[in-house]
């Protein structure tokens, strides 16, 4: 890949003057395409469009750059879209590929990172768990991964979720008796474990299979999840039928066994399809503006599991052209399957499959299906994706309403599109954790939570009031740092294309756009001390136009009587049977939720932390020595110098770090 990348003009450096010499406005759109088309070549390439500010509007590709671009230098023609995009670009960037599929490879990359506001957003903030059969130990383990693939192995997948992936593994080590504990528990094993004496292992930890015969077991399952699974299980039923005939009626038994365990995990999920080993089905629906994408997953003939998403996209795109950029930024971190079955056509599927072969090398075939169990999968994701669509417009309907109700009890001047809740939790004052969840236009934005673990050493254990200053310090500190605002939170005057006065006078709707960084409206989990805490911590960042709300806990902690403190008005409460009142508690108990289970996940790994965690140049084979020669941390804290010297691998070095650790 070339790189013939042209720099962001300079505001100063693209200004005109006029007879008096006065600076005009730094040239955009059609003016700055003009110039830069003449030096660009012919050849394939990815082009980024960007504005005054240096933020890149769009990214696209091109069989011939010149040619694309050139399409961009004039505004009769095209869309609203296009040409907003046009107006607003004050530089454009290049790279210059070999060929048109590593082009497109390219700009669904770009498109992920940059996420540009003029293209199709694919919005994945959650990765798809994987099977890996590990590659790094002689007698490999089946496990449930999800993330980076730093690990030797084989990965499998995806699976829509981590049950469906609980399920397969269950059901695997039923039919191939796959370990699948950790290595260090293999290592410490003496005789088999349960899972052996219940079939779902073969015990190789403790030689109760051979390793080669385990690893055949391991190459069976490999090939069950690479998609030879009639194979496998032909292979299978004929070593059943042979151990039957030779009267050997045990072994045959333990051959239908591992049948009937693969037969349950290609039954178990709904639809299996009978002819497609390994396909991915894609099917597209839109309604009210808005467009869902299903995906389903079949590997070795059975269902893996499905997901619903819901890419930002403009109006003006119909369906095929949202699949279309929808699928290129899908494929950019995930392996693609063989087949590709599609319920819209695109106009460049050709190159699509083209750059996924290129990339798997081996070919990957993207259809849209007409007929056949083929097409009945397409069906079935389609009406997937519009039940999925309705329930969502049903879903951003309602939580507008409530976001309406919120801004006309709390006197916000619009909608907010971002309401952050803090809570803090501990007991008596240790392992203290602060929480902020995030709820804006589609409800719970997860991708936005933050936990604090409370790290100040100058706070008496149980000082609720410190310890929300110093969660509000750290979050406004950074927020400062990272994200400029531009005007008041509660006050940004929405687009009028995507705002309007409800027909009564009532509040617009709140603006059609991605939950901002800064918040519309805080709410803080306290009454009138903790509130005030909040604005006084606000204020000496400098930070007064934030709304603060505290919600208190009614009489006896009853739900329903709550009172709320906002700075400068009496407190109040809200009539028992408000919607808004409802809404508002979902927001205090998801907070509370989410600071209590950060602050037992940070309790537990406290409970499991070893003592001699501590000790410097104390590493895992001699802590392992040590708990093997005395049983319990508690042991070797209390040991002699003498005793720990005659731990085998223990010096008298280490014996003796280990004896002053415990003996300050």
């Amino acid at each position: 890949m070339q790189d013939n990348t042209q720099p962001p003009a300079e505001p100063e450096a693209n200004t005109t003057a006029d007879d008096s010499g006065k600076p005009q406005t730094p040239r955009k759109g059609v003016e700055v395409i003009s110039g830069i088309v003449k030096r660009l070549p012919m050849g394939p390439g990815v082009y980024r469009m960007i504005d005054e500010h240096g933020d890149v509007l769009y990214v696209g590709k091109a069989r011939s750059l010149k040619k694309r671009v050139t399409s961009y230098t004039r505004l009769q023609g095209q869309s609203n879209r296009i040409m907003r995009m046009i107006m607003a670009t004050a530089a454009m960037e290049f790279v210059v590929t070999r060929t048109e599929a590593e082009a497109l490879l390219l700009e669904a990359n770009l498109i992920k990172r940059l996420r540009p506001r003029f293209n199709v957003l694919l919005r994945d903030d959650k990765s798809f768990p994987y099977i890996l059969i590990t590659g790094d130990h002689e007698a490999p383990a089946i496990i449930k991964h999800r993330g980076a693939r730093k690990r030797k192995g084989d990965y499998f997948g995806p699976f829509a979720s981590a049950g469906a992936v609980d399920r397969t593994i269950n059901a695997l080590q039923k039919a191939f008796l796959i370990r699948n504990c950790s290595d260090s528990y293999y290592e410490n094993r003496s005789r088999p474990c349960l899972l052996y004496q219940i079939k779902r292992c073969a015990g190789p930890c403790t030689g109760e299979i051979a390793p080669e015969d385990y690893a055949g077991l391991v190459a069976e399952a490999k090939a069950f999840l690479s998609g030879r699974s009639q194979l496998v299980k032909q292979e299978l039923a004929e070593q059943m039928e042979t151990a039957s005939e030779a009267l050997d009626f045990e072994r045959a038994a333990i051959y239908r066994d591992r049948l009937a365990a693969l037969s349950h995990v290609q039954s178990h999920q709904g639809i299996n399809p009978q002819n497609v080993e390994e396909a991915d089905v894609f099917a597209v629906h839109q309604e009210g503006g808005q467009t869902c994408v299903q995906v389903f997953f079949f590997r070795t003939g059975q269902n893996w599991g499905n997901r619903a998403y819901f890419p930002k996209a403009d109006k003006s795109l119909d369906e095929s052209a949202v699949l279309e950029s929808f699928l290129a930024q899908f494929y950019d971190d995930k392996p693609a399957p063989r087949q590709i079955l599609l319920s819209h056509d695109l106009a460049e599927r050709d190159l699509l499959a083209e750059a996924l072969s290129e990339r798997m090398n081996r070919k990957v075939e993207v259809t849209v299906p007409k007929r056949g169990e083929k097409r009945d999968l397409v069906d079935h994701a389609l009406t997937n994706a519009r039940e999925a669509l309705g329930r969502r417009l049903a879903e951003t309907s309602s939580q507008a309403r409530l976001l309406k109700g919120v801004a006309e009890a709390f006197d916000l001047a619009f909608p907010p599109r971002r309401i952050e809740v803090y809570d803090n939790s501990h007991i008596m004052g240790t392992n203290a954790v602060g929480g902020m969840i995030v709820a804006g236009p589609e409800g719970f934005a997860k991708a936005h939570y933050r936990k604090f673990n409370i790290k100040s050493e100058d706070l008496v254990p149980g000082d609720d009031y410190g310890m929300m200053r110093e969660v509000l310090t750290r979050r406004f500190s950074r927020l400062l740092k990272e994200h400029e605002r531009t005007s008041p939170a509660a006050g940004i005057e929405p687009d009028t294309d995507t705002a309007r006065e409800d027909e009564d006078g009532g509040l617009p709707d709140a603006p059609a756009m991605e939950i901002p960084a800064w918040p519309d409206l805080v709410l803080i989990d306290g009454g009138q001390g903790q509130l005030t805490a909040a604005r006084e911590t606000l204020e000496s960042l400098g930070i007064t136009d934030v709304p603060l709300v505290g919600i208190a806990k009614g009489p006896d902690r009853d739900a329903g009587r709550e009172k709320f403190f906002i700075p400068g008005r009496q407190s109040f409460m809200l009539p028992e049977r408000d919607p808004v009142l409802y809404f508002v508690q979902r927001l205090r108990d998801e907070a509370h939720r989410f600071a209590i289970g950060s602050h037992r996940a940070r309790r537990k790994k406290d409970i499991a932390r070893n003592p001699l965690d501590d000790i410097a140049g104390i590493g895992p084979t001699r802590k392992r020595a040590l708990l093997r020669h005395f049983g319990t941390a508690k042991a070797v804290s209390k040991a002699g110098l003498d005793d720990l010297i005659a731990v085998p691998g223990i010096s008298e070095a280490t014996a003796k770090l280990v004896y002053d650790h415990f003996h300050e």
